[in-house]
């Protein structure tokens, strides 16, 4: 066991070039946590917002990004008994200064869940945050169910496309934005309706929906209660969600916001999905770990098709 890694660590906020795959200490694991040997780690858009110093509460520098995980457990800390040395294990790390981008990385034992047996650690990375997500904001709090009419924005996008299968297997009629080059990504996906933003407006293309799950943010907050039922519910998802509860209960609506919370029960729902077909998670495109700033680079620009991962 080395007692030195290679990670990706940020000394300052600012644009992808901060991101430095440095050397450094392999963590100890405490109470209640084990040590992981990384195998892949997905990156998000939050990993970017974080980054960048817009949410400067949430870290201070210097720290190592990265919520998605999939790898081997390494040593297990006082008190585990769920995992073992040698066991496969993916999960989604709280934001902290310990992230996965990085060889080692160190994880409470009840945000993990043993890797699903089809997926290699590269398509398991890519699973915890996204499905999670899309877990809790439709079964948790939408409770979607049979005649939901559910709006997806940024559909084809790493929490997008999951969410999209979610509400299709709770017999939601799914309607769906995204440029119209990844329309019959998403028809196979299960969604029933696709508007192309970037050639018509959302609030005119389908009629009224129970459920808007925004991933974008900004303008699309308050554009999305346009398209609500009386009563309906929009579930913001990004770290600037651009209205509030008050915005919606002056019109007869409803708001939340969610972000998704690290849960190994959770993940065993989803890996049966996925050892059963009923989820697929994609992944666009695979870089090592030298290569972060690149991949955040590909992140910003929100053209996306599924996830992208590291490996280091």
């Amino acid at each position: 066991m080395p007692a030195r890694m290679h990670a990706v660590v940020q000394h300052a906020f600012g644009g992808p070039e901060v991101l430095e795959y440095t050397e450094t200490d392999v963590p100890e694991p405490g109470p209640g946590e084990v040590l992981v040997r990384v195998g892949a780690a997905a990156v998000n858009p939050g990993d970017a917002v974080i980054r960048s110093g817009r949410v400067p509460e949430l870290l201070t520098p210097p720290f190592t990004l990265g919520t998605d995980l999939s790898g081997v457990v390494e040593r297990a800390g006082e008190g585990v008994t769920a995992f073992a040395p040698g066991d496969e294990v993916y999960g989604m790390l709280p934001v902290s200064p310990r992230g996965a981008y990085a060889q080692f990385t160190v994880v409470a034992a009840d945000a993990l869940a043993p890797k699903p047996p089809s997926l290699d650690h590269t398509r398991a990375a890519a699973v915890p945050l996204a499905s999670v997500t899309a877990w809790q904001a439709l079964v948790n709090v939408a409770a979607v169910g049979p005649g939901h009419r559910v709006l997806i924005h940024a559909a084809a996008g790493g929490v997008g496309h999951v969410a999209v299968q979610l509400a299709r297997e709770l017999d939601a009629h799914v309607v769906g934005t995204a440029r119209a080059a990844k329309h019959d990504f998403l028809r196979d996906l299960g969604a029933d309706e696709l508007i192309d933003y970037t050639a018509t407006d959302f609030r005119t293309a389908t009629e009224p929906v129970d459920t808007v799950l925004d991933l974008v943010g900004g303008a699309y907050g308050p554009r999305s209660l346009d398209v609500l039922k009386p009563g309906g519910l929009l579930i913001g998802a990004s770290i600037d969600p651009g209205t509030d509860e008050k915005e919606a209960e002056a019109r007869g609506l409803r708001y939340t916001w969610v972000t998704a919370a690290p849960s190994g029960a959770a993940l065993t729902e989803i890996t049966r999905r996925v050892e059963d077909g009923r989820l697929r998670v994609s992944v666009e495109r695979v870089r090592p770990l030298t290569e972060a700033a690149a991949a955040h680079r590909a992140i910003e620009r929100k053209r996306t098709t599924g996830k992208l991962v590291l490996v280091p």
